[in-house]
């Protein structure tokens, strides 16, 4: 049978939808061509704000008038919410963020499955499900899922209610996964989870992130390793010096910072504040010079003020990141926050989340230039316009001339910026 698939969300749900497509053609199934209708297809959903969800919708909307007659199948994290909601939108399966194996057994019973709902008790799991790490169709990098769940339960988020408890791949696993797609020949694996810094507090011997990307660099050979988003919290100065023992892993660190203000964070039961996240900053620059720091920021969450809007700004300067992902805080029915007095209008989130932008982009602009004149390790993805375009280990996009690169390391001294992408030339 031909099947379709499209994902929203994080990087575990694009790792959750090659696990399903590689099992789907492991068991004699194939992708359908561009315009070719598809048999099954599979929406694999996001909640994490109010807006994803209406995307998921609108995407099974979507698929469901490109491929008439199709077994619709729905999973994630906004089925695993909204079972109802999904299956008024008249799809045929509808399953939550687990039990991937017993989705795809259902879709190959096709009328059989039809208008089945199985979502369960996301507290209830227990156990990691295993899934083949690979890569999404195209892509050359990599993905190994470590960890599932968060219980963190910050108060703006909906995410432990559709994913459940931490559960971990042990480390062993994790290796022999590593080493089989280094065996396939990619050159960069990145590690993700719900909430990684978790990692391990389910299993026997109480492994920790270190442990785990430990094993894994040391089995993954010449692929670079790239981690998944950080709570600030599981970085120690013994985490930066075993990640930079290893001389595999890129210098390139996603953090969840959300806020910059300590009121702000309180009220979101983050579990830091902002002196503890700048010595975070500091130990990852020590460690890792020239490194790329990304972050998380959520503006206009219930109760903030412009001073402490004005804070984030200023702190946010402080640490000098390379990019950011800016998000208006969104209201989510079933979380804390949402129940908050204070909630700001859109027009007032919207303004924030614009002023926030203009310092996130001086903050790369500046990044950019100082890549000048420095060599960059590059994995190149893809061709554009007479060059090979790819990523450095810092997390820039980086083009030189000439289409013959796709999947290839090099070192490239990079020249000038153009934009948002540095140009350089192999050396």
């Amino acid at each position: 049978m031909k099947f379709a698939v499209h994902t929203l969300g994080c990087k575990v749900n694009q790792y959750e939808t090659q696990a399903i497509e590689a099992i789907l053609r492991s068991r004699g199934h194939s992708a359908a061509e561009p315009g070719e209708s598809a048999d099954l297809v599979i929406i694999n959903t996001c909640a994490v704000t109010a807006e994803s969800g209406r995307k998921s919708r609108q995407a099974v909307r979507r698929m469901q008038s490109e491929h008439p007659g199709a077994v619709t199948a729905v999973c994630g994290c906004f089925s695993q919410l909204s079972p109802e909601e999904v299956r008024a939108l008249a799809a045929d399966i509808v399953y939550g963020s687990g039990d991937k194996l017993k989705l795809i057994e259902d879709m190959e019973k096709l009328s059989l499955s039809r208008g089945k709902v199985c979502v369960d008790d996301p507290f209830r799991r227990m156990e990691f499900e295993k899934l083949p790490a690979g890569a999404v169709d195209g892509r050359t990098r990599a993905m190994l899922k470590i960890q599932d769940g968060c219980v963190n339960f910050c108060t703006d988020c909906i995410i432990p209610y559709t994913r459940g408890r931490v559960r971990s791949l042990p480390v062993a696993d994790a290796a022999a996964e590593a080493a089989r797609i280094a065996g396939e020949g990619f050159s960069e694996l990145v590690i993700t989870g719900i909430e990684i810094a978790s990692y391990g507090r389910d299993l026997p011997e109480k492994p920790n992130l270190a442990d785990v990307v430990t094993a894994v660099g040391k089995a993954a050979g010449d692929m670079r390793l790239r981690l998944g988003s950080l709570e600030p919290t599981v970085i120690t100065g013994d985490f930066c010096k075993k990640l930079a023992a290893l001389g595999n892993v890129c210098p390139h660190f996603h953090l969840s910072l959300q806020s910059g203000s300590d009121a702000v964070l309180k009220a979101m039961n983050r579990k830091y504040d902002t002196a503890t996240f700048f010595e975070k900053t500091e130990l990852l620059r020590r460690y890792f010079p020239n490194c790329g720091l990304t972050a998380d920021l959520i503006v206009g969450f219930p109760g903030e003020t412009e001073a402490q809007h004005n804070e984030t700004l200023e702190f946010i300067e402080r640490c000098a990141f390379s990019s950011m992902h800016i998000f208006p805080y969104s209201r989510r029915p079933g979380t804390k926050a949402a129940a908050m007095p204070g909630q700001l209008s859109r027009a007032e989130k919207a303004a924030r989340a614009h002023s926030a932008q203009a310092v996130a982009d001086r903050l790369r602009a500046d990044f950019l230039n100082a890549q000048k004149g420095r060599t960059l390790e590059v994995l190149f993805e893809t061709p554009r316009n007479g060059c090979s375009v790819g990523h450095s280990g810092n997390y820039c996009e980086v083009a030189v001339r000439g289409e013959n690169l796709r999947s290839v390391v090099r070192n490239v001294e990079i020249l000038t910026v153009d934009g948002e992408m540095l140009v350089g030339e192999v050396v």
